[in-house]
């Protein structure tokens, strides 16, 4: 017979649950909650893109609202979220070390296989050392806010991705930004800082929204001039651009020249993570002092067991980079030829400029409409007055798939007065 502590609590669990709390009226810490009505109105008008639910894996197509859709909206350039090897990797590393390391790195969060992939991307990266974070945002955070200290600078370019921006303003230096990609700017700014002062240059290698790259032959000719120190964040330049996939400093040779490369799980290499690469001293610093390291749990056994198998995927068919490329310019190609305006993309990222917020989510919709995943990108993505469309290519689309694309973009375009 049960006792009477475990009746209690049967009797308790059966109580119906409290109604949602609400702000309490009157506290000014819930002002901005209360005034909050934009994604409402946008429901309303039911332009809403937001967290659409996928019930399939990230794939050349997924499955929204029981129908299939063309996914041009993923990160997955490589088309390596669903491979097989993958996620028999993470199967098994499930099957021996459990689901979470039930700590943070510096204690008792560290794996072997932790270790391995760090090895293995410091081999990819030709770098000394590699540190695992447990996301690509937390690299931006951890490494910036504690390289950057009093009394020193760090630089980012305007179109820098937000967690560039919150790693320079949670550090305890000046931060200092310049206009995009505009190295007059930057020399500018770094004309006006004391010569003997720490200064950290930090870029996207890849811009996520504009698809360029960064000019790093000149950025890292005025960093000598200028005593900086350069960080690129790689994160959608990995698989993407350099030999092997290998990142921005190797598409130009300059690897050397980069004291810091960041780069994350989540896109070519279809996992979830970041890691940031340097020399041996740099990284043993961090692993000391990077509060947002020590202080979180590491990254999980099947996540690093997926990075650690795409990596040997990228590495050993070469064919899927290729393969992005073409996809790329056939679907580019097209594009331009319709007449949309991507601006200066180089990369399988393409923006297609609507300059325009509602005919952004309406050019959304309507493509979903007619089978096509695509995302929206408004302010603060984006400047106003800069409203686009974010299509990204994968290694794993068809030629038929393009073709189809270009087909709705054709149509949709000219319904909406963009062509």
């Amino acid at each position: 017979m049960p006792t009477l502590k475990h009746e209690r609590s049967r009797e308790y669990l059966a109580d119906p649950l409290p109604p949602p709390a609400t702000p309490a009226p009157g506290l000014p810490i819930f002002d901005k909650v209360a005034s909050f009505n934009d994604a409402e109105h946008i429901r309303a008008s039911g332009l809403y893109p937001y967290f659409r639910v996928i019930s399939s894996a990230q794939d050349s197509e997924v499955t929204i609202g029981g129908r299939k859709v063309l996914m041009l909206g993923s990160n997955s350039y490589l088309g390596l979220t669903n491979h097989p090897k993958i996620k028999e990797a993470a199967r098994a590393a499930v099957q021996k070390y459990g689901t979470g390391c039930a700590g943070s790195r510096f204690l008792n969060g560290t794996l072997e296989i932790h270790i391995e992939l760090e090895q293995a991307l410091a081999r990819l990266l030709n770098k000394e050392a590699v540190l695992l974070y447990s996301t690509g945002f937390q690299v931006n955070l951890g490494v910036i806010s504690t390289l950057v200290g009093k009394g020193e600078y760090v630089l980012a370019d305007k179109a820098d991705h937000a967690s560039i921006v919150e790693g320079c303003l949670l550090s305890l230096g000046r931060f200092v930004r310049f206009a995009h990609k505009d190295m007059a700017a930057l020399e500018s700014r770094l004309q006006q800082i004391e010569p003997a002062a720490g200064k950290l240059i930090v870029v996207d290698g890849v811009f996520s929204m504009e698809g360029d790259i960064i000019q790093l032959p000149e950025l890292c000719r005025l960093a000598r001039q200028y005593g900086a120190a350069v960080m690129v964040d790689d994160a959608h330049a990995i698989g993407v651009v350099g030999e092997n996939g290998a990142g921005t400093a190797s598409h130009f040779g300059l690897t050397d020249q980069v004291q810091l490369i960041m780069g994350t799980f989540s896109k070519s290499l279809a996992s979830l993570g970041g890691f940031i690469a340097s020399d041996h001293r740099t990284i043993d610093y961090l692993k000391h002092h990077s509060r947002p390291l020590i202080f979180s749990a590491s990254m999980s056994p099947a996540n690093a067991a997926a990075a650690l198998a795409a990596l040997e995927i990228m590495r050993s068919e070469p064919e899927r980079i290729a393969r992005l490329w073409h996809n790329t310019a056939r679907l580019k190609g097209g594009l331009v030829s319709m007449g949309f305006d991507l601006g200066l993309s180089e990369t399988p990222i393409l923006p297609v400029y609507c300059r325009n917020m509602t005919i952004a989510f309406k050019f959304c919709k309507r493509l979903e409409e007619e089978g096509v995943f695509v995302n929206p990108v408004v302010s603060p993505g984006v400047p106003p007055g800069e409203e686009l469309i974010r299509v990204s290519l994968m290694a794993t689309h068809t030629d038929a798939q393009i073709d189809f694309a270009l087909d709705k973009f054709g149509k949709v375009g000219r319904e909406l007065g963009l062509l």
